[in-house]
């Protein structure tokens, strides 16, 4: 797959994926961690949190997850609200889904070019440093 920088791409990511996985999502409704998928909830996205923090709690409908690979459904994009430096920790997780997510979407200020390329070469498509929020009121 791609590390994705077309718009046209980032677009049709957005208008083509349904289910979200959010890594690092907060109950705290002042994070962007929490208001970013609020509103892609609110935008009609399932949104799956996943923070082991907060396991036992949920947010929108949905229970927290302690590790990606522990959804054990498929998931259109992952939505990472993790600093830059944390992300190699996230990579066998990440790879560890099943089925792997089409898209992992690394939030505005997040990038990692060799975490994004392993993603890729594994036949993940990756966005680094935009905001999902951000772009679906810029773009659709």
């Amino acid at each position: 797959m791609a590390i994705l920088t077309d718009i046209e791409e980032v677009k049709r990511v957005l208008r083509e994926s349904e289910t979200v996985a959010v890594l690092g999502a907060n109950v705290r409704e002042s994070k962007a961690a929490h208001y970013v998928p609020k509103y892609l909830y609110g935008e009609g996205y399932t949104i799956y949190p996943v923070n082991p923090v907060h396991e036992g709690k949920t947010l929108f409908g949905e229970p927290f997850c302690g590790k990606l690979q522990d959804l054990q459904k498929p998931i259109d994009v992952v939505d990472v609200f993790r600093r830059s430096d944390n992300l190699p920790d996230h990579v066998e997780d990440i790879l560890a889904m099943e089925p792997r997510p089409k898209v992992v979407w690394f939030q505005s200020g997040i990038r990692h070019d060799e975490v994004a390329e392993q993603l890729s070469n594994a036949g993940i498509d990756v966005i680094q440093s935009r905001c999902m929020l951000a772009d679906h009121q810029r773009l659709l």
